[in-house]
């Protein structure tokens, strides 16, 4: 039986914008989203592609389509659960239970409950349902029910969060979609990438333009320093940054790694742990991994990551 976990609003948001030639949305297997609301709830607006799941006779009846054993990720929500504690004690005796507890588990507990069985993966209960991320991620909204395989291939990616509300990571036709920026109230760039956009030219408070080549040859360490602080001061000020390169997988996945290594003091190792959760297809080349290297020893005092084996 697979565990019940908890997933965040931004976990959710980055799983529904992982890419690889297309969306992942278009796998089979990649993703089951369950709305357990009332079908009112469900009509007025849901989740893209969340499949609401009906109840009879107190038994949640999944749809056919689904193959839970397969998937990698099953996410459950319903209005507003955000706490686990009270689901994942013992249920042999709930006679201390008071009404206001067993209230408080919440249907997509119960569900996640009842699926954990038939998943190989934990089932994700998305902490605060869908008032929470609807809220934070309100373009995500829709009264779609049904997805055909040619709208999941032209559904368009957002950049991944990497720290929540404040930095985001994505390719070069991201950076250049008036709406994704309005959406992710974008407020400074920083482009690493040889191709000009349309967004902040000029502006040097609010445009980072480091030019270098999407080649062996690409020499980032000298900017490093002055991407951190450039990141840092937006931060302070409560500004959105996105950053980005042609990809969104190298260059700009190595300017990530090296911020995530100034602002944690943390290894290259530790911080590519936490980009690839953030991005999938996280692969900065061989000169780049080694000036970050290089970075460490700067951050850290010392080398410390194995360059030497694989990080992916």
């Amino acid at each position: 039986m697979a565990d019940l976990i908890l997933c965040e609003p931004t976990e959710l948001y980055n799983i529904l914008n992982q890419v690889t030639k297309l969306s992942r949305l278009t796998e089979p297997n990649y993703l089951c989203l369950l709305d357990v609301r009332s079908k009112q709830e469900y009509d007025e607006s849901h989740v893209i592609t969340a499949r609401r799941v009906k109840k009879k006779a107190d038994e949640y009846l999944i749809p056919e389509s689904v193959d839970l054993e397969c998937v990698k990720y099953c996410v459950v929500y319903d209005n507003n659960s955000s706490c686990l504690d009270l689901i994942l004690k013992d249920d042999s005796d709930n006679s201390g239970s008071s009404e206001n507890e067993l209230l408080a588990r919440g249907a997509a507990i119960e569900c996640g409950k009842a699926l954990a069985h038939l998943t190989r993966h934990p089932v994700q209960i998305l902490r605060g349902g869908y008032e929470s991320f609807s809220a934070k991620y309100h373009f995500f909204r829709t009264q779609k029910i049904i997805w055909m395989p040619q709208e999941l291939d032209e559904f368009q990616a957002y950049p991944v969060e990497i720290v929540p509300g404040s930095i985001y990571l994505g390719d070069f036709r991201q950076a250049c979609d008036p709406k994704i920026q309005k959406d992710l109230k974008i407020k400074a760039h920083v482009n690493v990438s040889m191709e000009i956009g349309p967004f902040f030219v000029g502006d040097a408070d609010k445009l980072l333009h480091i030019q270098i080549e999407d080649s062996p040859e690409a020499f980032i360490f000298p900017f490093l320093r002055h991407l951190c602080h450039f990141i840092d001061v937006h931060l302070e000020l409560g500004n959105v940054i996105l950053v980005f390169s042609t990809l969104g997988i190298s260059r700009s996945c190595g300017a990530i790694l090296a911020y995530l290594m100034h602002r944690n003091e943390q290894t290259l190792k530790k911080s590519w742990e936490y980009v690839k959760k953030c991005k999938n297809n996280v692969c900065p080349n061989q000169a780049l991994v080694a000036q970050l290297s290089q970075w460490e020893t700067i951050v850290l005092g010392g080398f410390i990551t194995d360059i030497s084996v694989p990080l992916c």
